[in-house]
């Protein structure tokens, strides 16, 4: 028997707005002992992200929501303690749904099997792993190279610019040759980070600035594409700005995700038609076979300083609530990750 006290977070109720302590309660149990086939992960690192706000409400998505009283569901990084499979070796660094507790369960890898983790290589840096190298960082490759289908000389606006996916998106439209990058982000700060460190050309603070306004004058031409993470007015009054033929890739919506309605209607998506453009939404876990090339790729531009990251880490499970509201307040620069 595997002794020890694992501790678990679960969904109390579904939360109204920011997530609040009473929709949370922490559960100690026993550290579960793997069975034939599985391994035990001791989770390092938590991957906070706002689909997790998503998973918390009662309604369908790409995912079911977490039911409640069950541990809430995100990615993270772990180290294999004990093994009883060939998949996994003891000190073995895994990424997976490791959900928010201190211990999982790592299964064999079956055909449909959720709970099985992809073995990270030997020196791996797990906050990179979860940051470029994770799912905002492929959202920002896949998002920006497939579905905005980048091409040399665009103008491309990136909202939520200096959050880990957003950030990450400007930077992989300048490295595909967009002639002019924008970043639309929510404090001055995040302003000039991305603009002086990763090289956007302007920077728009859409609680401060005239948005439209600054748009303008930032792209003269129009939006050729419009890489979106928030929703909302911000897509509204992009849409309105799109150049002809203009594409939209819808990431996240993220500006939405606290509201206990149904969110409003777009008022400019007509403008899709005179200027034949394009919105598309994409669901990062179409992609998996085609992870390892995009991050070969990635990492190549990552080595060579022309990919850079940034994490926040919040050290403590009991910190993760706050960690994931940190997404909607905007205290954070690139990556929310949450150390245990």
């Amino acid at each position: 028997m595997t002794p020890g006290i694992s501790r678990r977070v679960l969904l109390a109720q579904r939360p109204s707005g920011m997530v609040r302590e009473e929709d949370l309660r922490i559960e100690q149990v026993q550290v579960p002992e793997p069975g034939s086939g599985e391994a035990l992960v001791k989770v390092l690192y938590l991957s906070i992200d706002p689909t997790i706000r998503t998973w918390m409400n009662d309604a369908a998505g790409y995912l079911p929501p977490i039911p409640l009283g069950g541990v809430v569901r995100s990615l993270g990084v772990g180290r294999v303690i004990k093994t009883h499979t060939d998949r996994y070796n003891e000190g073995d660094l895994v990424m997976g749904m490791t959900g928010w507790q201190d211990y999982v369960v790592a299964g064999s890898g079956g055909p449909a099997e959720t709970s099985a983790m992809e073995v990270l290589q030997a020196g791996t840096d797990p906050l990179v792993a979860l940051s470029a190298l994770g799912i905002t960082g492929l959202a920002a490759y896949f998002g920006m190279v497939d579905i905005g289908r980048i091409v040399r000389g665009d103008t491309v606006v990136v909202s939520g610019a200096g959050g880990a996916t957003g950030s990450a998106a400007g930077q992989i439209a300048r490295i595909k040759g967009a002639s002019r990058v924008v970043g639309i982000a929510g404090t001055a700060e995040k302003c000039r980070w991305i603009c002086d460190d990763l090289g956007f050309d302007a920077a728009v603070n859409y609680r401060t600035d005239d948005v439209t306004a600054r748009l303008r004058e930032a792209c003269p031409d129009g939006i050729d594409l419009f890489f979106d993470n928030v929703g909302g007015a911000i897509l509204d009054t992009c849409l309105a700005q799109l150049a002809m033929r203009g594409r939209v890739a819808l990431c996240g919506a993220i500006s939405t995700y606290n509201d206990p309605g149904p969110p409003a209607g777009l008022r400019n998506y007509r403008i899709l038609i005179p200027r034949r453009g394009r919105m598309e939404g994409f669901i990062i876990l179409d992609y998996i076979d085609q992870f390892p090339d995009a991050r070969s790729e990635m990492m190549s531009w990552i080595d060579a300083g022309r990919l850079k990251h940034l994490e926040h880490v919040v050290h403590g499970l009991d910190h993760a609530p706050s960690a994931l509201n940190l997404l909607f307040t905007g205290d954070h620069n690139g990556k929310v990750i949450v150390e245990l």
